[in-house]
């Protein structure tokens, strides 16, 4: 048995919620991937899996072989690259994850120029709008938006957006410009429902934060969808200020109620900071770091030098 190839079997039927899963993921019949778990399991004398019809049940003791397996991989990983000289030139696979809007607008052409200037390095680009973690999906480096939890990433700082509420010309011409947060009573409002907050707007009342409630007409799950119901004229809609800097540029929304929005949220490149930082990383830390600050839009730019965050 190959204990590691083993352990990388377990660790991907885990990850993918069944032994069929793993098997399409890894690319190995099924009957192979049963059989390293069920020898990984004869080897141990112990059960680490519980297989049900439906879904894979880690047993306590297959939790904690589980995560000692995903580190005693990343160090395997460490160690081959730095034998196959990952660590002296930049090249191999980078994993780098963000936001759906912001990676489609501004990580992803940053990608694609740093792929031309370092023809030996891959990039796979995750977009999705929740939380990943780095560790457990072997992620190289990720973009977030809004503050950081204590934890053993390192941070670099690119700088801020903020939320924003907007409107089409047509909708304000017919309905009023709301003067005041409770002046949303009586206005259209479009909720963005990967907030779970689309019933109450967090905004500053005599300064201090309020959720104002809202009863949103349309919303949806998706900042696109609901900034081009925006666009229609089917209300007001609250939204992060990167996703309609172009639409309030060429006026085809109009920011309202701006004395009254929250503080602006960090946006930062967040990675794992190991003690030998792959060139690769490195790499396209020092490329995109000042070229994704510079496509932050509007007056939350950050105008400090970027610096690593603990």
């Amino acid at each position: 048995m190959d204990r590691f190839e083993a352990m990388r079997t377990l660790v991907a039927a885990v990850d993918a919620g069944s032994l069929s899963a793993a098997s399409r993921m890894l690319g190995v019949p099924l009957p192979t991937v049963s059989r390293r778990v069920s020898d990984l399991e004869s080897h141990l004398r112990t059960q680490l899996l519980v297989r049900t019809s439906r879904k894979l049940l880690l047993t306590e003791v297959g939790k904690a072989y589980v995560a000692t397996c995903r580190q005693i991989l990343v160090e395997l990983d460490d160690a081959e690259r730095l034998a196959t000289g990952e660590y002296r030139v930049p090249r191999g696979e980078l994993a780098i994850t963000a936001p759906v809007m912001f990676g489609q607008m501004h990580v992803q052409p940053v990608v694609l120029d740093f792929l031309q200037a370092y023809p030996e390095i891959r990039i796979r680009l995750t977009l999705a709008d929740y939380f990943i973690d780095l560790i457990e999906n072997r992620i190289d480096l990720a973009l977030r938006i809004g503050d950081l939890p204590d934890s053993g990433l390192v941070a670099r700082r690119l700088g801020a957006v903020r939320w924003t509420l907007c409107a089409s010309p047509a909708y304000l011409a017919a309905r009023g410009t709301p003067a005041t947060p409770a002046d949303l009573a009586e206005h259209d409002c479009l909720g963005f429902e990967r907030t779970h907050a689309d019933s109450l707007w967090p905004l500053m009342v005599d300064g201090l934060p309020r959720g104002i409630p809202v009863r949103p007409r349309f919303s949806a799950n998706t900042a696109r969808a609901v900034i081009d119901a925006g666009l229609a004229g089917a209300g007001i809609v609250r939204v992060l200020s990167y996703q309609v800097a172009r639409e309030i540029a060429d006026g085809r929304l109009i920011e309202v109620l701006a004395p009254c929005q929250t503080e602006p949220l960090p946006v930062h490149l967040v990675h794992g900071g190991q003690p030998m930082l792959p060139l690769k990383l490195r790499a396209f830390l020092d490329f995109a770091a000042p070229r994704l600050k510079e496509r932050l839009p509007g007056p939350v730019r950050a105008t400090a030098p970027l610096t690593d965050l603990r």
